[in-house]
């Protein structure tokens, strides 16, 4: 039950982030890393596919490659020269679903896939070269139209939805730039607000459980910012390598958060719940790694329940099943 401020906050809200979507129904699978690196594991995404699971989010690295003008999938530099695009990669390769979808019309079903777009260089070359990619692709995106003011517009619901981070440069090159009365085709996340440095990266890390809600999320939706985005650093002290059993204050701190989000309008996704063995690791990072899928299951079940909107795992697989079988109890 909500108390009285956060009812008002939310009865003030002209619509809920999902209204007129698919989405806010329920977690959803975030294919995190959902690219080939180094020439391997290139079936990420086709993996992230066969789950079935629609709405599907699809998180998808960029870096800026000025040799060949192009945003390329890719963790980081230097580059090989052979990283695929993301037109190639991604467009292309989810063609047949978009195509699908746009001829059954199935309006409440849409956005059938969500593309997550983690800038890791921030160019306004490649700013707008995705830009004007996303403008080849427009028939296929929801979109909201730019307006006087940062007050949140409906949605006009297509079968892809984009989305962004908070990354320098993004907000001037995909809302400011865009004139009122055009369309923003790609949506960004509030960021948290600073927090305290102690120049010890571990140090940190465990301060970032004791943060307060509001300064986790210190605002709410604007006509571009829908959704917030957080290392699971801030639900368990430390994080994935340093979590103990799941506990009831753990479950407690995860709804606090959730429900700051969803009060001020917003998505929330954390990142990234994995459980392995680590020497069966395909390219996933160590320290998202709870040690076995008999830990990180109660951290899935705990987002499912707590209405997290964008569960970030590696484990496409194992988390769909896990999400299947939440559905069924």
């Amino acid at each position: 039950m909500l108390g009285s401020a956060a009812a008002a906050a939310v009865n003030a809200m002209p619509f809920l982030p999902a209204d007129g979507l698919s989405l806010g129904r329920g977690a959803l699978l975030n294919a995190h890393n959902c690219y080939p690196e180094d020439g391997r594991w290139s079936d990420r995404i086709d993996r992230a596919l066969a789950t079935g699971l629609q709405p599907l989010v699809i998180e998808q690295d960029l870096v800026w490659d000025p040799s060949r003008a192009q945003s390329v999938l890719a963790h980081g530099a230097p580059l090989s020269g052979s990283e695929p695009t993301l037109e190639t990669h991604f467009f292309e390769r989810v063609r047949p679903i978009i195509e699908r979808a746009l001829t059954e019309d199935r309006r409440d079903r849409w956005p059938v896939l969500v593309l997550h777009l983690d800038f890791k260089t921030n160019e306004p070359a490649h700013h707008r070269a995705v830009w004007d990619l996303l403008g080849r692709y427009e028939a296929w995106l929801t979109w909201a139209p730019r307006v006087q003011g940062d007050t949140p517009q409906p949605w006009r619901a297509g079968p892809l939805l984009v989305l962004t981070e908070a990354g320098p440069g993004q907000e001037d090159a995909f809302y400011g730039a865009v004139p009122v009365g055009g369309k923003l085709r790609i949506f960004g996340s509030v960021p948290p607000e600073p927090g305290p440095s102690t120049g010890d990266r571990d140090a940190d890390l465990r301060a970032a459980a004791s943060r307060s809600p509001m300064s986790l999320i210190p605002s709410g939706s604007t006509n571009y910012r829908r959704w917030t985005n957080h290392a699971w650093a801030v639900v368990e002290e430390g994080g994935q390598a340093h979590a103990g059993a799941w506990s009831a204050g753990d479950a407690v701190r995860l709804n606090r958060l959730v429900s700051r989000a969803h009060t001020l309008g917003l998505w929330i996704r954390f990142y990234t719940l994995n459980g392995h063995d680590p020497a069966a690791g395909r390219g996933w990072t160590a320290s998202y790694n709870f040690g076995s899928l008999e830990a990180v299951w109660p951290r899935w079940d705990a987002a499912i329940a707590a209405g997290v909107d964008f569960v970030a795992t590696d484990q496409y697989e194992e988390f769909a099943a896990r999400l299947a079988r939440s559905s069924a109890r």
